[in-house]
């Protein structure tokens, strides 16, 4: 049983493949079926009987003619149509009995109806019904209302319903299987965006990672070698402020890039990401590098969310980290996280110059603070809230987020949100 279902799998799958010899199949069999009708007389009796009359030449062409155009129903649908009409109508004109030369054109009804639309179906099938049967109640010999002349009208009518149907069932499938295909690249493409947006949340804090801790450790590393030779001991505790923040980096790095890993490979670390619970680590080492610092207000009512919390740990880092590299000697920070309702409210202050002091060609250097700027204020929106950032009146910056408690992502920055351009910064 198995071999001989594999067996018609693979003939349907051959005939699927070469329509054109299954046509031909058709049409074969189809003369084969006409032929064998032209032997039967219809008779009055107990039904029809066989070797009682034969086909006359003519008959015989028409059906020939009729099987040959049936070769090509496929890509000519509404010529083979009228070509088996024409020659069914002339088999009734010229024919009594006639030869079911009308089988022919019942398949070529049925290809038109299903492959085309049903407004189409219904003009064509009702001409072809309402001509051959015209034909044949007219020119034949029987009654009109005779069986003969009912069957075409039936067969004709049943063969634009099946291939209307087969049409219908055909678009129905389409549907559905196009419909399928749409989700499948619906997700993907939702697999992909996610994708993309995590890759720019990690690239976001390797920037912060190694931005804040590389600046910390140029500064150390210039104060060692500026007091090596004079003052070794405040050398030596430089140099531990340069070991303590490339640790600190490598493992900020560690945690950040062990989200990349896949199954199977090494266990990433467990540490948790930073947030305002350590905001005062993240101060010291600025303090360290000679950066003053003054937290002047801090929340330490209900803890934010995992993501608003690193929001404004990452804020306050970037902010502090250009203060250091921008803000010029002698220059004070100021750090304030203030709960508000439903926000918290991060401000980085500083009274370092402003843009009218920069020297010259500061600002031909494009990573000279701009994109960590841009990665401020794409990573407080991706949250819902706004970020503004530019000089202050009188001299010094000013960095200001206002970050939902609870984050809501994707939502459209609000006009206003985008505060200074950051090319001051």
């Amino acid at each position: 049983m198995t071999t001989l279902s594999s067996g018609f799998a693979r003939a349907r799958r051959w005939l699927r493949d070469h329509p054109l010899a299954f046509d031909a199949a058709l049409a074969l069999g189809a003369l084969v079926a006409m032929i064998a009708g032209s032997f039967a007389d219809p008779g009055t009796g107990h039904g029809p009987t066989f070797g009682t009359r034969t086909p006359g030449p003519l008959s015989v062409v028409l059906m020939v003619l009729a099987a040959v155009a049936l070769v090509l129903r496929r890509r000519r649908p509404m010529a083979v149509l009228a070509a088996t009409g024409t020659l069914s109508a002339t088999e009734y004109i010229l024919m009594d009995p006639p030869a079911p030369v009308v089988m022919s054109t019942v398949i070529a009804l049925y290809t038109v109806a299903s492959r085309t639309d049903r407004p189409t179906t219904w003009r064509v099938g009702l001409l072809t019904m309402g001509a051959l049967t015209a034909a044949s109640m007219v020119f034949g010999s029987t009654p009109w209302y005779s069986q003969e002349n009912l069957g075409v009208f039936a067969w004709t009518g049943m063969a634009g319903a099946a291939g209307d149907a087969v049409r219908s069932r055909r678009a129905f499938v389409d549907a559905i299987r196009e419909r399928a295909e749409r989700a499948e690249r619906t997700r993907e493409e939702e697999a992909r965006r996610r994708v993309a947006e995590e890759r720019l949340r990690i690239a976001r804090d390797l920037h912060d990672v190694v931005a804040h801790h590389i600046a910390l450790v140029n500064v150390q590393a210039g104060v060692a070698a500026h007091v090596m030779d004079r003052r070794p001991d405040q050398a030596k505790e430089a140099l531990a402020h340069v070991r303590d923040a490339s640790r600190s980096a490598l493992n900020e790095l560690r945690v950040t890039v062990g989200l990349l890993r896949q199954q199977g490979d090494p266990e990433a670390p467990t540490e948790p990401a930073p947030g305002l619970a350590v905001l005062g680590e993240l101060v010291d080492t600025f303090r360290n590098a000679g950066l003053p610092v003054e937290v002047a207000g801090s929340d330490h009512g209900e803890r934010l969310p995992a993501a608003v919390d690193l929001a404004a740990y990452r804020v306050i880092q970037e902010a502090l980290t250009n203060v250091r590299k921008h803000a010029g000697a002698g220059a004070r920070a100021e750090v304030s996280v203030v709960r508000v309702g439903a926000t918290a409210e991060v401000t980085v202050l500083d009274n370092g110059r402003g843009c009218a002091t920069r020297p010259p060609g500061a600002d031909d250097d494009p990573e000279s603070g701009r994109h960590g700027l841009v990665g401020m204020r794409e990573r407080v929106t991706a949250l819902g809230g706004a970020l503004t950032a530019g000089p202050r009146y009188g001299g010094g910056f000013r960095v200001h987020a206002i970050l939902p408690v609870e984050a809501r992502t994707g939502e459209p920055e609000r006009p206003g949100t985008a505060g200074g351009t950051g090319l001051c910064r």
